[in-house]
């Protein structure tokens, strides 16, 4: 029988700081995603029984584009918010946890009982003991959240962003083009050209890091990058940008490489 309802921490919510570095949209996405997982199965994945919820399956479920629930996705795996199981499917570590944890403590107490049961329920505490230290030590495969268990699954025809590079550079051509429509976007938005290239700095050192996701279109990856601020470099004050905290360390970072 499936539980009606789940804990919800707000402090928890509204401290951590890799979900307060999402938009607010790719929070309220995430919010409905785990509403979805409660009822997963396995717990804490995103699944309708035994089917992975894919991205474009996520967005008729919530009422937007493909292309907008995409943009949250990324930010929510750009940002370490979740994980993706061996099957593709999307999973939250912390609902994963928990229900070990819940699991382990009905165990627990059924192994246990209540005292005020001693003459109907014999109970052999060693055996006991034992029980409980082999499924500390042995955690099934779906209760596990160590993200080194999961392998994200790149798209099909997808490459890694050194792979696009080489390509590029066998081919001729600049790995964003000058035509490109982020160019246009950059312009008409007001981001400032130096902005921009730190931009471009921090999404080639973040997607050539090992195990980074594959893409099979990165110039519409990195127009999405910019439009939504991925990686938090600057702010806008009376219609004039500035660096960000991360936008200065970043800043810093490659001035020192250079």
């Amino acid at each position: 029988m499936k539980r009606p309802s789940f804990q919800f921490y707000p402090s928890d919510w509204l401290r951590d700081t890799a979900l307060r570095s999402c938009s607010t949209g790719a929070r309220g996405l995430w919010i409905d995603m785990i509403c979805y997982m409660h009822e997963g199965n396995p717990y804490g994945h995103l699944k309708v029984g035994d089917k992975v919820i894919l991205p474009d399956n996520l967005a008729r479920m919530v009422g937007e584009t493909f292309d907008v629930v995409e943009g949250w996705l990324d930010e929510l795996k750009l940002a370490g918010v979740y994980d993706i199981d061996t099957d593709g499917a999307i999973v939250s570590r912390r609902m994963i946890r928990d229900e070990n944890l819940r699991k382990l403590r009905a165990s627990g107490g059924k192994l246990g009982g209540n005292p005020a049961l001693k003459d109907k329920v014999k109970v052999n505490l060693k055996d006991n003991h034992k029980v409980e230290n082999k499924d500390k030590q042995n955690p099934t495969p779906s209760s596990s959240s160590s993200s080194s268990s999961i392998t994200p699954i790149p798209q099909k025809g997808a490459i890694s962003f050194d792979q696009y590079l080489e390509q590029c550079k066998r081919e001729g051509k600049k790995p964003i083009s000058e035509d490109d429509s982020v160019f246009e976007y950059s312009a008409k938005v007001g981001i400032p050209n130096e902005f921009l290239r730190l931009h471009w700095l921090e999404f080639k050192n973040y997607y050539s890091l090992p195990g980074a996701k594959k893409y099979k279109a990165w110039p519409t990856v990195f127009g999405k990058s910019v439009r939504g601020n991925w990686f938090k470099l600057w702010y806008v004050k009376d219609d004039t940008y500035y660096l960000s905290t991360q936008g200065l360390q970043a800043q810093k970072l490659h001035k020192e490489a250079a």
